[in-house]
């Protein structure tokens, strides 16, 4: 039976929903395992976009067991582990880079520098959710989800003048400006709901707006390193979608975004 890509988006958003559902049920090392899987899978997505991939063979792998060490340092609540763990990885990239140039003088250092990208664009993002209670969780999926949906819809109907154009081509104003309303509302109407007491509905509606801009930021960012590496999805695992990068871009900025705002100023227990 055939499906329609528009069906076949929704289905997969559904599955993607359970992991992180059941994460947040079971909390602690279930948590923990979820994020760092999902952190792996799409780490290695990110390095597969550097072509030739087997050039970054040895830096998946270590990537791999880094976003472990990593996530795992930040559970421990100590600052330094965290600091450790990735100068260890600079470390480690200049180690397999020097062996690679002691063989040929004409080695490239870049993929050691896209080995140590990965690790900061991805697990040292995703591990703001280590810090986030379930509150916190569901409020930074349920901005980044209203704003990629409304987006979406609302630049499908009326979506004329394009933002930029060279960067993302479908992305237009009117899908920006929807994007945004909706996340603002479907934020202040989560917070004032579950939230602190305390916390005034205007401070909601600018937190909203903030998510919004994180998570567009995401998606543009994203959205230019295809675009530089000529590439369409980031992978083909999931259908409908593309690949995990493709559906998490916007969470990788919106998560930082309310994991620092949160350290100032609480919104939930």
């Amino acid at each position: 039976m055939d499906i329609s890509p528009h069906k076949k988006r929704i289905a997969t958003s559904i599955g993607l929903a359970i992991l992180p559902a059941l994460a947040l049920f079971f909390q602690g090392w279930v948590l923990f395992t979820v994020l760092s899987l999902f952190s792996v899978l799409t780490l290695w997505e990110f390095y597969s976009m550097f072509r030739p991939v087997q050039s970054m063979t040895a830096f998946k792998s270590l990537g791999a067991a880094f976003t472990f060490l990593l996530l795992g340092a930040f559970t421990t609540g100590k600052v330094q582990y965290p600091a450790v763990v990735l100068l260890i990885a600079f470390w480690a990239a200049g180690f397999v880079f020097l062996v690679r140039y002691n063989k040929d003088v004409t080695a490239s250092y870049r993929h050691a520098a896209i080995f140590l990208a990965g690790l900061i664009y991805i697990p040292l993002n995703f591990h703001f959710f280590l810090t986030m209670s379930p509150w916190g969780i569901i409020l930074v999926i349920l901005a980044a989800a209203a704003s990629d949906t409304a987006a979406f819809y609302s630049g499908s109907l009326w979506g004329k003048k394009k933002i930029w154009p060279r960067v993302s081509p479908k992305k237009s104003w009117a899908g920006s400006i929807g994007g945004l309303t909706v996340c603002m509302g479907a934020v202040t109407a989560y917070g004032m709901t579950f939230g602190l007491a305390e916390v005034a509905w205007w401070k909601w509606l600018l937190l909203g707006a903030l998510l919004n801009i994180a998570a567009q930021f995401g998606d543009f960012f994203e959205s230019a390193l295809k675009r530089t590496l000529d590439i369409k999805d980031s992978g083909v695992i999931l259908p409908g979608h593309g690949g995990l990068l493709d559906r998490v871009d916007s969470l990788l900025l919106a998560a930082p975004t309310f994991g620092i705002i949160s350290l100032f100023h609480p919104f939930f227990k």
